[in-house]
C-alpha cells in the first residue's frame, strides 16, 4: 500500500486562510467594528483594533459596553463556526459558498461580565468551547488588552448549531 505524501504546508495554510476569510466576510458587523482574527492552527484570537468610534465614555475614556459584548459574542460565534468547519477544511471537502449564504450558529443567550473598563487600545479575545453537539453548543470567551491574565470582560453563550447540509 503506497502512502500519499502530505500536502505542502503552504497549500494547507492557504486553504485555512481562505476558509477564515470566507467565514468572516459573511458577517458585516465584523467589518463595521474593524475586527480581525489571528489564526494559529485550529485556534483563533479575535482582535479589536482601537478606534475612536468604539469609545462609549469619552471622559474616562472607555470602550462602549455594547461594543465589548458584541466583540465577545462575535468571537464566540466565529470560533464555534471555525470548529464546526474544521474537519471539512482539513479534509479538503469544504464547499465554498457565497459568504452571505453561510449558516452560522444562532445565539440562544449570551451573558457578559464587565470586569473593568476597556481602555482606549487594542483588545483581544479567545473562546473556549465547553460543549459542541450537533444541535447545541456552549462557549466561554475571555477578553484582555495588555496582559492576558488581566481580563477586562468575559462572556458565556449558548448557541443553536446550524444543521449540516448533506
Amino acid at each position: 500500500m503506497k502512502r500519499s505524501l502530505p500536502e505542502p504546508v503552504q497549500i494547507v495554510k492557504e486553504r485555512r486562510d481562505a476558509a477564515l476569510r470566507d467565514l468572516i466576510a459573511g458577517v458585516p458587523y465584523i467589518q463595521f467594528l474593524g475586527m480581525q482574527f489571528d489564526r494559529r492552527g485550529d485556534e483563533l484570537t479575535g482582535i479589536l483594533p482601537f478606534s475612536e468610534k468604539l469609545i462609549g465614555n469619552p471622559i474616562l475614556p472607555a470602550i462602549h459596553g455594547g461594543v465589548t459584548a458584541a466583540f465577545l459574542e462575535v468571537t464566540a460565534v466565529v470560533s464555534l463556526s471555525w470548529a464546526y468547519l474544521w474537519d471539512d477544511i482539513e479534509g479538503g471537502t469544504l464547499v465554498t459558498e457565497d459568504a452571505s449564504q453561510r449558516r452560522l450558529p444562532k445565539t440562544v443567550d449570551f451573558s457578559t461580565d464587565y470586569l473593568r473598563s476597556g481602555l482606549p487600545r487594542d483588545a483581544y479575545a479567545r473562546a473556549r468551547i465547553n460543549r459542541k453537539g450537533r444541535r447545541y453548543a456552549s462557549v466561554h470567551v475571555e477578553a484582555w488588552q495588555d496582559n492576558r491574565a488581566r481580563l477586562f470582560a468575559q462572556g458565556t453563550g449558548h448557541f443553536v448549531m446550524p444543521q449540516r447540509r448533506d
